[in-house]
């Protein structure tokens, strides 16, 4: 095991050596990207914690990880409380930790090609109410002790079809160029990689789990573009794909782009784009007006081709989840099994479909008490033993060409304890209310959280992570803008509206530590709703994720005759959907996990 403790005497040693009196760590590469490749896992590599949220900021003498509710058992795990603090986000914050730590004239270094605009100017206005300093690195000290540093990857970029894209790039271009037009602006930046492996209609393998390449893109009002990518990663078939329209440049050559814009209106967003990008266009004399990625929303809001290209990935992978389901019930209940042979298992059955590209994230197989940790990794070499008496949950997708996937599924070993069923069915009772919600355009995600969470309230519990995240195609599993979960939960996307054809993850969950964690995950597609009598524009959530939900740990009791019918009627539509691609073995088990429920004798008779 890595000497972490040793990893982070050598940082302070080369700040001391820098002239510098702390740094800040985050998880980011130039991307500002949620997952990153092996050669930006700095944060890993210094303090243990696999996560993909948080940050750390390490002073002379005192250090911190930063974290949400997501990761409050994960980080304990991870990273030695010896050495950091523990500080819950949003909570707290890197900048009023710093605040509180610092002295006047230190200087607290940071990297500019990983941190949002915003952060810089706010945490540099917090220290300097302190005479404090935060200073921009030239080079990050962690590349000066990290001896070992992987290479960023020199995998090519591969052509993401029209008939899988359901619009071309050069239509994508055209349309980026008639807002440029209309916003009276010369170009756009983009850095985030799912943004341009959509407009180019592009996917690479630079990213684990997420079908990216690393590249930058500047797109201009004459609907022609540069494109930033290593020459190694382009292929004669990809410069075919892109046309005389898109002029193609080292990786590197961004910075010096940048700064030839002098005069010119560009669009960069303060969200996406990483500081140094906003500094190399004021230092070029360009004109910075921020607006948001132009790739971000028509991306989240999925064409017909995509639509339909998710659903067929979806029954795809239902047949693969519910196989998996099968034997894990035949199997279980004998004991000797391990999280990590379990989800080994697990992509056997989506390899098996002769269509997998990829996961879509490491699978979280979880455990008993793991289970309560909701992004819990399990350790390859030394995962725990599943029950042979308890729960196990199993959180996973697949990448596919044509969609991604991302399903929960909570399963009872043995007899569940009646706790157990009652918060599995208290989870249920809120996935159902947000599954079957109609409500106005222009609603917020934010506006809808409640609807999951209201039944574990009544009971005086919660779960510590947002109800629903967006999901891309053939892209980020986690996918701006929108996102349901609470205002204050502070991650981005909660008061975005939703608007037809965005797909987000429908979640709710509940976690007692130490014992069990519980969650039940299926995607949605936002649809128009047809309401006889509205009065205005309405949305409704179609469900597109089909496997079964264990009904051994369904209180039926609890559950009112709509949400019976809701349940019994989703049941009734993954069996009709997976019935025809498995063999009768299998068709006879989901015909059996599918079946009907009905209330209690005793609760018809009250």
């Amino acid at each position: 095991m890595p000497d972490y403790s040793a990893r982070l005497a050598a940082l302070r040693a080369q700040l001391a050596a820098d002239g510098l009196d702390g740094f800040v760590v985050p998880i980011s590469d130039e991307h500002m990207s949620e997952y990153v490749g092996d050669y930006a896992q700095r944060l890993a590599w210094l303090t243990g914690f696999g996560g993909s949220a948080g940050s750390a900021a390490v002073l002379a003498n005192r250090a911190a990880m930063f974290t949400d509710g997501r990761y409050t058992l994960q980080v304990r795990q991870q990273v030695d409380g010896a050495d950091y603090d523990y500080v819950d986000v949003p909570a707290s914050s890197i900048a009023a930790w710093l605040a509180a730590h610092v002295t006047a004239g230190q200087r607290i270094g940071f990297d500019p090609w990983l941190h949002g605009v915003d952060w810089v100017k706010a945490t540099a206005d917090q220290l300097a109410a302190r005479g404090a300093a935060l200073v921009p690195v030239t080079a990050n000290p962690i590349d000066a002790i990290w001896t070992d540093r992987p290479a960023p990857s020199a995998a090519p970029v591969v052509v993401h079809s029209d008939a899988l894209a359901g619009q071309s790039t050069s239509a994508k271009r055209a349309a980026i160029a008639d807002w440029l037009k209309a916003e009276g602006l010369d170009a756009t930046v983009i850095s985030a990689l799912d943004s341009v492996a959509w407009t180019f209609n592009l996917r690479g393998a630079d990213v684990a789990r997420t079908p990216v390449g690393l590249a930058f893109a500047l797109v201009h009002a004459d609907a022609t573009a540069d494109l930033f990518i290593a020459p190694e990663k382009i292929t004669d078939a990809v410069r075919q794909h892109l046309g005389n329209s898109v002029r193609l440049h080292g990786y590197d050559a961004l910075t010096e782009a940048l700064a030839a814009l002098g005069g010119k209106r560009v669009a960069a967003d303060p969200e996406r784009a990483v500081a140094a990008i906003f500094g190399a266009l004021e230092r070029g004399g360009a004109s910075i007006v921020r607006r948001r990625d132009p790739a971000v929303l028509p991306k989240a809001c999925k064409n017909p081709v995509e639509v339909a290209g998710m659903k067929q990935a979806h029954i795809r992978d239902g047949v693969a989840v519910s196989r998996f389901l099968r034997w894990l019930e035949g199997a279980a209940p004998a004991g000797g099994l391990t999280e990590a042979a379990v989800a080994d298992k697990l992509r056997g059955f989506r390899e098996e479909t002769g269509a997998l590209r990829d996961l879509s994230f490491d699978t979280i197989s979880a455990a008993a008490g793991n289970a309560a940790s909701p992004h819990y990794r399990f350790d390859p070499a030394a995962s725990a033993a599943l029950p042979t008496q308890g729960i196990y949950l199993v959180d996973s997708g697949g990448q596919y060409d044509d969609g991604t996937t991302d399903i929960t599924r909570t399963v009872a070993i043995g007899e569940p304890t009646a706790e157990m069923r009652r918060r599995f069915t208290q989870v249920l009772k809120g996935h159902i209310a947000l599954a079957t919600a109609r409500f106005p355009h222009g609603t917020r995600g934010s506006q809808l959280d409640i609807l999951a969470r209201q039944y574990l309230w009544a009971d005086g519990v919660d779960y510590a992570h947002g109800t629903g995240h967006g999901v891309g195609t053939y892209l980020a599993v986690h996918e701006g803008p929108a996102r349901i979960a609470k205002p204050s939960g502070g991650q981005a996307g909660t008061e975005e509206p939703l608007h037809a054809g965005m797909i987000l993850s429908n979640e709710p969950g509940y976690y007692k530590a130490g014992e069990y964690g519980i969650r039940i995950e299926n995607l949605v597609l936002v649809v128009p709703a047809a309401l006889s009598g509205a009065e205005q524009p309405m949305l409704a959530f179609e469900t597109i994720s089909f496997a079964p939900i264990d009904r051994t740990l369904i209180d039926t009791a609890l559950l009112s005759d709509a949400e019976l019918a809701w349940l019994n009627g989703y049941h009734a539509d993954v069996y009709a959907k997976l019935a025809h691609f498995i063999s009768d073995d299998d068709r006879i088990w989901l015909e059996r996990a599918t079946a009907p429920l009905a209330h209690p004798a005793a609760a018809l008779a009250a």
